[in-house]
């Protein structure tokens, strides 16, 4: 009784010292927290300070370029209309003396009644098109795209930093992987695609839960998280704990992917490819093959062919696995890493290795 006493006191006290630890690092959380936030609030005032300044410098440097110019046309106009009367004066003197029947006076007049000067101010008329100031319009325009592009670019930076919160707790074993339908199910999440991020080759239906390769561009609006080059889309949930899905394909060949939200977009570069860089991770299927894709190193996968495949994350601890489903369930391939944001789901249909792509889909069960 004396030893397990001795071994609960010894617990008891090793205890109360992570307790105290952990109260620190609440402490430590809580301040270093308010400091973002007052640092951040500093910062985002500024940035309006430095806006609303740019704003008040642009709307003076209009009003005085108006008040110039405004100046300029009256000043010309005011010019115009005295040498209008100045005309007008003259065509009535010569009016008059039109009607004078003494030769000799109209003789001794006309000619210096007749007399005119060149016009000195119509020359200088330069009647622009209306839009004086569309081009500071169109500056100050690209102005805003430029900063949107900035911030939409660096928010995610942002956010993953704020979330990028450890306390040392030594992780939990990981839980056991599913065996049976049911066990799998029991964390079964319903995928649907963003039409923000879809390459406009690709056509969504049933839902947002179907890609299909087409030959027409779709008409998605212009978004900085579409894929501009391959034939890629991504879901709009973000995935952690434990999830399971399951994907349908037809076709040539589909890349059953996941993937941090904030890989490349724009361009035809491997930064963008499911599976082609360190952050995404995708399985290629084809009609007798699988090959597991992730940081441009390449696996060759055995396994029974399949048209549905389906895929289980534990997110937490870091498990990645994807099977063949058909009357039974194989596993494919299985991951061991350290994810350190959120996943989402995705698909990449092949480019340019099939003549025939289109109509090539895949759709989330």
């Amino acid at each position: 009784m004396r030893v397990s006493r001795q071994r609960i006191q010894q617990r008891i006290q090793d205890g109360e010292k992570d307790v105290k630890l952990l109260q620190q690092e609440v402490e430590a959380i809580n301040g270093s927290a308010d400091k973002a936030v007052e640092d951040s609030e500093k910062i985002f005032t500024e940035l309006i300070r430095l806006i609303q300044k740019r704003s008040s410098d642009v709307k003076q440097q209009i009003r005085s370029q108006q008040e110039t110019e405004v100046s300029r046309v009256k000043e010309l106009q005011e010019k115009l209309e005295q040498e209008i009367t100045e005309l007008k004066r003259k065509d009535g003197e010569l009016e008059q003396l039109s009607h004078t029947e003494d030769h000799n006076q109209f003789l001794h007049n006309y000619p210096s009644l007749s007399a005119l000067s060149e016009s000195t101010h119509s020359s200088s008329i330069n009647i622009r098109p209306l839009r004086y100031f569309e081009d500071v319009t169109a500056a100050v325009s690209e102005t805003r795209d430029k900063l949107q592009d900035i911030l939409t670019e660096k928010w995610t930076n942002v956010s993953l930093a704020a979330t990028d919160v450890d306390v040392s707790l030594p992780k939990p074993k990981p839980k056991p992987e599913p065996k049976s339908r049911d066990d799998f199910l029991k964390y079964s999440r319903q995928i649907t695609l963003d039409p923000n991020t879809a390459h406009t080759l690709l056509s969504l239906s049933e839902g947002n839960r179907k890609a299909t390769v087409t030959n027409e561009e779709q008409s998605f609006s212009s978004h900085p998280d579409r894929f501009t080059h391959w034939w890629e889309v991504l879901s709009r949930e973000s995935l952690t704990g434990r999830c399971y899905w399951e994907v349908e394909w037809r076709g040539g060949g589909v890349y059953v992917a996941v993937a941090y939200k904030n890989i490349r977009r724009a361009g035809d570069s491997d930064e963008c490819k499911l599976g082609f860089n360190n952050k995404s991770w995708s399985l290629r299927c084809e009609k007798n093959s699988y090959t597991f894709y992730h940081n441009e190193i390449q696996t060759p996968v055995s396994g029974p062919p399949s048209s549905r495949i389906g895929v289980y994350l534990d997110h937490r601890a870091g498990i990645l696995s994807f099977y063949s489903v058909s009357k039974t369930r194989t596993l494919l391939h299985r991951v061991q890493t350290t994810f350190t944001q959120p996943l989402y789901a995705g698909l990449r249909f092949f480019n340019y290795y099939f003549k025939d792509p289109y109509g090539n889909f895949a759709e989330f069960i």
